[in-house]
């Protein structure tokens, strides 16, 4: 019992007067103080809180002061309160919350399975793709998977916009990557390196035999790569 009015916003002290208040019914100070064991100095403080909190009443009888429990439902009605308080306030908790919520991390991913996860990351943010990179036949690194990922794009209607070295444009590189618009640009094919950027993410995939990724979940990154990607969009072919 005590606990539940501890729950409830009262302290031990508090607790412990209402209490007795009601099992005593009106009472003077002194008698509180006698049933409760708390010192007379601190009991009207306590008694006073409790007026405030609508928790007491007091009645003067022969010029003397007795203080009463109210009925118990108080205590559901202070819950509402609180409950109606914290209802208003949401909104700006939830924008506090938002805030504070979005990741900044750098993630390290190595091998071939651990792609998958990179990609698969892109699926799940669900935004426009901006990729720049030597065109890699990928499906002989990851073999299998890239199909799925595909159809996974196109049922999510995830577009790309794809720059690829211009190398890559006499082979006829990209005509079978759906939902993509590809222009090109020289000198991209001196690394084998690729970013992506997608919603406030960044990945670096360095491919080889053995792939290495870099993950960057941070605003701030995304919108100085995707800066950079719009320039060279404006003037590749």
């Amino acid at each position: 019992m005590f606990q539940a009015l501890e729950e409830l916003g009262l302290t031990e002290s508090e607790a412990k007067v209402y209490i007795a208040l009601l099992r005593k019914g009106p009472s003077l100070a002194g008698i509180i103080t006698k049933e409760t064991g708390i010192h007379r100095r601190t009991i009207y403080d306590i008694l006073y809180r409790l007026r405030s909190k609508g928790l007491i009443s007091n009645i003067i009888i022969n010029n003397n002061r007795y203080f009463e429990a109210v009925d118990p439902d108080r205590l559901l009605d202070i819950l509402r309160e609180k409950e109606e308080n914290i209802k208003k306030h949401l909104p700006e908790l939830k924008v506090l919350y938002k805030t504070t919520k979005e990741k900044k991390e750098v993630v390290f991913f190595r091998g071939k399975p651990a792609m998958k996860s990179v990609f698969d990351d892109q699926l799940k943010e669900g935004k426009e793709i901006l990729m720049i990179g030597k065109c890699i036949d990928v499906n002989e690194i990851i073999k299998f998977y890239f199909p799925r990922y595909d159809e996974e794009r196109k049922k999510k209607k995830i577009s790309m916009k794809i720059i690829f070295d211009k190398e890559d444009k006499k082979n006829g590189s990209g005509k079978k990557i759906p939902l993509s618009k590809i222009k090109y640009i020289e000198g991209i094919n001196n690394s084998t390196m690729s970013s992506y950027v997608y919603g406030n993410n960044v990945s670096l995939i360095l491919w080889s035999e053995d792939p290495i990724a870099t993950l960057i979940r941070q605003k701030e990154f995304a919108d100085g790569f995707r800066d950079r990607f719009n320039i060279l969009w404006g003037i590749a072919e």
